[in-house]
């Protein structure tokens, strides 16, 4: 593994070799715009949903955006918070407050660099679909369950940790349920569902947050309550009380004196760091995958290549410097990345100009969010879990794949959802590998060669026995491969093996190899391998397993096998 520096600004270097003119730059200009209207209501549900105040989203697409777009990998992934993230981000705000929770994303954001470092950015291949689409499909399910409370003004008691727990606490309030919220809420989904059937150019969230603000203004004056963002949340000025969010730049603070779960500034320690981790860990994996696999989607629209290291090193300078203007995790959103490209977006300049428009929005446009409905935000993440679940890929899955992937993508989803995500991962993988290992296994296996196999076996002498090894030889198959050639009767003098089928094998098999060749010289047996490959011979030889006279050569034939068997039953006798 190599520990040289991925190269910074990977992107751009691909943009200008690529050419950029006048007409690219309208592209970008037009993507931009685009893509920023999108990510301005995104923005602050999905930070609402990880438990902070709705402009720490709005300040990730500010900083975090720009700062990856500049120095990442890919020409049109476009970065900022993501739904991905609720399931993690949620429980720790939850018990270490906006402080801890920064300060986990900073840890995490070292994490990715040093990933990137390490030029880990190709590992993203090793993880199967059945555990992606797993874990995003319980990802998806338990963000739109999260929503219920909003999405229908429920009055919920206490906080509950586990997603057996959460629905519980939702069932049991639903007779709270308030018609204002639930008419917003349910109205804001209808419109989120059919609207992009009818007009596709206009983004459908817009046009709901604006059916639902004014909705909710109209049931306000009938009578009804609705919640708002400006009810939700508030900020200070002066030590005077504002509702929504504020209307100006974030400033710079160390997340260690922002609040921690009881409120008061959180206090940087050893301890804590060392708590935050594993939480910082996950969030750095999960970083990792949802940031390359959205380059390789852009990749498979636009025809190009991203640097995935160097994507990482973007990511991760992202994260950690987003922190301390007030912003939370971010990473590439497929959804918003794929609309960049549909956009006409040809460079990174594009995710810059998207948050140039989340910064004009925060000057110009705070005091009108304050009228957002949260029911409407709530079914606005309803949308996007729905969409990340992936529900035709699963059911499309469970259709055609080999009953070992479905069990893995099950027991992802089933994990995700029940316990969490970082879970899910981890067994989804040993369990996909030791699948794997079942599957390559069962592709190997010895058998001896019947006379008629070969012409050079016809005159074989009595005494000799010929077997034909197919598949690798590792861990999983070298015991039940190799103990075949014990089984025999004690007249048998010469053993010979074709090798030709096997591509490789590992330390197991090499201990296999020389315990046979132990008991082989014990009982005066010699060992004659046929057409072995140049690999396979290389790691025999290092392994100490040389030639022996009357024990051990290594041929190109089975012709050549059976004189060598003759001279050497000739010489015994």
């Amino acid at each position: 593994m190599t520990f040289s520096v991925p190269p910074l600004f990977a992107a751009w270097r691909q943009t200008w070799r690529a050419g950029y003119t006048l007409r690219r730059l309208r592209g970008d200009i037009s993507a931009g715009v685009t893509v920023g209207i999108i990510a301005i209501p995104l923005a602050m549900a999905l930070a609402i949903a990880v438990g902070v105040p709705p402009q720490q989203g709005l300040y990730t697409v500010l900083i975090a955006a720009p700062l990856i777009a500049l120095t990442g990998g890919s020409r049109f992934n476009v970065s900022g918070p993501t739904a991905a993230f609720v399931v993690i981000l949620l429980p720790i705000t939850q018990q270490y407050g906006l402080g801890g929770l920064l300060l986990c994303t900073m840890l995490a954001g070292v994490i990715l660099i040093a990933l990137g470092l390490i030029r880990a950015g190709r590992l993203i291949q090793y993880i199967p679909y059945p555990v992606t689409l797993g874990f995003t499909a319980g990802i998806g399910i338990v963000i739109a369950t999260l929503q219920l409370k909003d999405l229908l003004g429920l009055t919920t008691a206490g906080q509950a940790e586990h997603y057996i727990e959460q629905l519980g606490v939702l069932i049991l309030a639903l007779p709270s349920a308030r018609l204002g919220d639930g008419i917003i809420g349910l109205t804001c989904l209808a419109v989120l569902i059919v609207w992009p059937r009818w007009v596709p150019r206009i983004p459908g969230h817009l046009v709901a947050l604006t059916i639902g603000a004014l909705l909710g203004v109209a049931l306000e004056h009938g009578g009804l309550a609705v919640a708002t963002l400006g009810e939700r949340f508030s900020y200070m000025v002066d030590g005077v009380s504002h509702p929504g969010i504020p209307p100006f730049l974030p400033s710079f603070d160390w997340p260690w004196n922002l609040p921690g779960p009881d409120g008061q500034p959180l206090h940087l320690s050893y301890d804590l760091i060392r708590q935050l981790l594993a939480p910082a860990f996950a969030i750095a994996m999960l970083g990792a995958i949802e940031s390359l696999l959205c380059a390789v989607v852009a990749d498979g629209m636009t025809g190009s290549k991203h640097d995935p290291n160097a994507e990482l090193l973007g990511q991760g300078l992202g994260n950690l410097i987003a922190p301390l203007f007030g912003g939370i995790t971010a990473t590439a959103a497929i959804a918003r990345s794929a609309t960049n490209v549909r956009s006409g977006a040809f460079s990174p300049l594009a995710a810059i100009i998207h948050s140039a428009v989340v910064l004009m929005a925060i000057l110009v446009l705070a005091p009108l969010f304050s009228y957002l409905p949260m029911a409407a935000l709530a079914a606005l993440l309803v949308m996007v879990a729905w969409n990340m679940s992936e529900a035709r890929h699963v059911l499309h899955t469970l259709r055609i794949a080999p009953r070992s992937d479905v069990l893995v993508l099950l027991t992802c989803l089933s994990l995700t959802v029940l316990f969490d995500m970082v879970m899910a991962v981890a067994v989804g993988l040993l369990l996909a590998a030791g699948l794997f290992i079942k599957r390559m296994s069962d592709l190997t296996d010895t058998a001896e060669l019947p006379r008629g196999f070969h012409q050079a076996l016809q005159d074989m002498p009595e005494h000799v026995r010929c077997y034909a090894i197919r598949g690798p030889l590792f861990f999983g198959a070298a015991e039940k491969a190799l103990g075949v050639l014990r089984k025999f009767n004690p007249e048998v003098k010469v053993v010979i093996v074709e090798m030709s089928a096997v591509p490789m094998l590992d330390m197991t098999a090499l201990a296999a190899f020389d315990n046979i060749l132990r008991d082989y010289r014990k009982d005066g047996i010699g060992l004659i391998l046929v057409a072995t490959a140049p690999r396979v011979r290389l790691k025999l030889r290092r392994a100490g397993i040389h030639r022996e006279q009357r024990q051990l050569a290594y041929v190109n034939n089975l012709e050549q096998a059976r004189r060598k068997s003759e001279r050497w039953l000739a010489e015994e006798n």
